[in-house]
């Protein structure tokens, strides 16, 4: 089976596979469905070129189902015992029509029982692994709807349907290009992250609740990723109380739900904590507190463990932070036992926030904490280990600006201070 040799017009020129579902463009060429609308929806411009000819094709252009290829491929397949090929099926999927989705957008603008169907049409398209199929939504404006329709349900307090118009946005979002500043475009932002954040504050008794707070967080997550500096520097302080709230209630959630909200939380406060005013007002809202928390109790994940220790970095740049973590009792411990146990980020951000500690918030009871948690003596550790330079320099600073302090304890190598005195 291995020396049979494929006929040369099964292959797909992209692919270089044999075809499953062949269409042909405008040109003439004929390709695999899945290879040419992946190939076209990636092209930026309103015109691509087809791979064979080197000819504009638009990304509008239909794409013609050759049924007679499809027959002769499936019988040659059958013929030769490819049995790999199973899956090209009698049945060609028909392409998703601009003028469908775009009816679709019309009836969602209409209040009214049938929104409920048109926006479970939408997200069964979103969730398609079809790079077109989510383009054209774009294109037709199947955000604009849903944003409005969020809108809506926000200024109306209605929930009816907010589950999946979030769904279905956060699957498209990052299709969805950057606006220009402006204006107009910021105070859409700013209605639209109310919204969800309206959606995250829903009763927890709610039915449904864990899914729409998971599509919120996911939503949001996107809006903040592709948000201008001026959309970030005018969050509201109840939309970062939200966000804590659902750290405090989902940390303790073995789900996968819940692992995915907090995944998302955290991506939203680590890209909006570089703010000054954004980190006072999670300050305020005892974030780091609530980080401590979740870290010690209930974060078992590398990745998850490395976003809490990026946040913990940035919000101890600032005075309040410092010491709303010295405030915690099991604070300078969970930083200094998590060093050397989890990976390189954890163990420089961990170095990073002890030094913003010793450097600015050093008092005498905070130095002796640190001898008494071991934190000194893991210092020391960080020094003789594998890593990074930048790192252990910071650790050779921290010990050189507190040698007087921590010389005479029987907790640390006095040949180690007196080295690096």
């Amino acid at each position: 089976m291995e020396n049979v040799e494929i006929p040369e017009y099964f292959i797909c020129p992209i692919s270089l596979q044999i075809m499953k579902d062949p269409v042909t463009v405008v040109t003439g060429i004929t390709y695999d469905r899945d290879s040419i609308e992946c190939w076209l929806s990636k092209n930026p411009n309103s015109n691509a070129l087809c791979p064979v000819t080197k000819l504009h094709v638009s990304r509008d252009s239909d794409l013609t189902p050759n049924h007679t290829l499809r027959h002769l491929i499936q019988s040659w397949c059958v013929s030769n015992g490819f049995n790999v090929f199973d899956q090209v099926s009698t049945p060609t999927k028909p392409p998703l029509s601009k003028c469908y989705v775009l009816n679709l957008v019309l009836d969602l603008s209409v209040p009214g029982t049938e929104n409920i169907k048109t926006l479970e049409k939408l997200e069964m398209l979103a969730k398609e692994n079809n790079e077109r199929n989510k383009t054209y939504m774009v294109e037709v404006g199947v955000h604009e709807a849903l944003v409005n329709f969020l809108i809506r349900c926000y200024m109306k307090c209605d929930t009816n349907g907010l589950e999946k118009a979030l769904s279905t946005l956060s699957l498209i979002w990052d299709y969805f290009p950057s606006c220009h500043e402006n204006n107009e475009v910021e105070n859409r932002e700013e209605i639209l992250i109310d919204s969800i954040t309206w959606a995250l504050g829903l009763d927890r008794n709610m039915q449904n609740h864990a899914t729409i707070k998971n599509h919120a967080m996911s939503l949001l997550r996107s809006i903040i990723g592709k948000a201008n500096s001026s959309t970030l520097d005018r969050l509201k302080p109840q939309l970062f109380e939200k966000i804590i709230r659902v750290l405090r209630e989902s940390g303790s959630n073995t789900t996968t739900i819940a692992q995915k909200v907090v995944d998302n939380a955290l991506h939203v406060i680590l890209n909006t904590s570089h703010s000054g005013k954004n980190r006072n007002i999670m300050i305020q809202s005892r974030a780091i507190f609530e980080l401590i928390e979740l870290e010690i109790n209930f974060s078992s994940n590398k990745k998850t463990k490395e976003l809490i220790f990026e946040i913990l970095f940035n919000l101890c740049s600032c005075a309040d932070g410092r010491a709303q973590l010295l405030s915690h009792a099991a604070g300078i411990a969970m930083i200094t036992k998590r060093i050397l146990k989890v990976s390189p980020i954890v163990d420089e951000k961990a170095i990073m926030i002890l030094c913003l500690i010793t450097k600015y918030s050093a008092t005498s009871g905070v130095l002796q904490e640190m001898l008494k948690v071991k934190t000194v003596s893991k210092i020391c550790t960080v020094i003789q280990a594998n890593c990074a330079s930048h790192v252990k320099d910071k650790a050779r600073e921290i010990l050189r600006n507190h040698f007087d302090f921590w010389k005479n304890s029987p907790c640390v190598e006095v040949a180690t201070l007196t080295r690096l005195h």
